[in-house]
């Protein structure tokens, strides 16, 4: 699959491309007259690195960015290309037994994904998968949240979340489904081999075949009188236990 370029906006979004992956910036847009000095920082990054840079008034930047905030910078970013379901196989038997997986079902705001990716990146996830249908794809916006994360950790699209399910669970894959009204806390679960954690979408949760895929539903506790927490915070919370428990067995 060739690379696909995509504008990218944002001070931290370009700033995020040019520190971790500068050869996939083919150029970058600053405003015109712009004051931020890190606008000034970014525009000297980037000719040191002989990216092309050019100023451009405040009014055609906004038309290139496609209604996206961009604090006065943008750059074209030349992604790599997106994992494909047919690597899972591989990409667990390289985790030797230790795959961490997050399963999102259908979560549509671009925001919430790149932050649950952003959480994923840090945790250190062995891949992270998405519907194809009727959930946010990987786009500008989400590569702006996610501070680059997108690009640099295995994000695959699949046609058939259920099959896939059922596929990880036959390369060993315990697969536990995050529900608020499930009897176990995810702090009693054993997290520490091959595990996919599988949220659902902003409004509904988990759709009912996602649910029948799970070996196990568990919940994080809340002493607290709020009901439910933002997806990518409880995709947080949920891989950085994993995350505990693994460096806590690893001692």
């Amino acid at each position: 699959m060739s690379k696909t370029s995509h504008w990218i906006a944002g001070i931290n979004a370009v700033s995020s491309a040019l520190e971790h992956d500068s050869g996939n910036v083919l150029e970058i847009l600053v405003e015109a007259g712009g004051k931020n000095p890190r606008l000034t920082e970014i525009e000297e990054t980037a000719r040191r690195r002989e990216i092309s840079v050019r100023r451009i008034a405040l009014q055609a930047l906004d038309g290139v960015a496609g209604g996206l905030r961009h604090q006065g910078v943008i750059a074209r970013y030349e992604a790599p290309r997106q994992a494909e379901e047919n690597e899972l196989p591989a990409l667990i038997e390289a985790a030797g037994g230790k795959a961490l997986l997050l399963v999102l079902d259908g979560i549509q705001d671009p925001h919430n994904l790149g932050a649950c990716l952003r959480s994923a990146a840090a945790a250190g996830v062995t891949a992270v998968i998405i519907p194809k249908d009727k959930a946010a794809p990987i786009n500008a916006t989400v590569r702006k949240t996610s501070a680059g994360a997108a690009d640099r950790i295995p994000v695959i699209s699949v046609t058939n979340l259920a099959r896939t399910l059922r596929g990880i669970k036959d390369a060993g894959v315990w697969v536990y489904g995050l529900d608020g009204e499930a009897s176990s806390g995810i702090h009693g679960i054993d997290l520490t081999g091959n595990v996919a954690l599988v949220l659902g979408g902003e409004a509904e949760g988990m759709r009912r075949l996602t649910r029948e895929h799970c070996d196990a539903l568990v919940k994080i506790p809340m002493p607290g009188e709020m009901e439910s927490l933002n997806v990518s915070v409880a995709a947080g919370v949920a891989l950085f236990e994993a995350v505990r428990q693994r460096l806590g067995a690893a001692k």
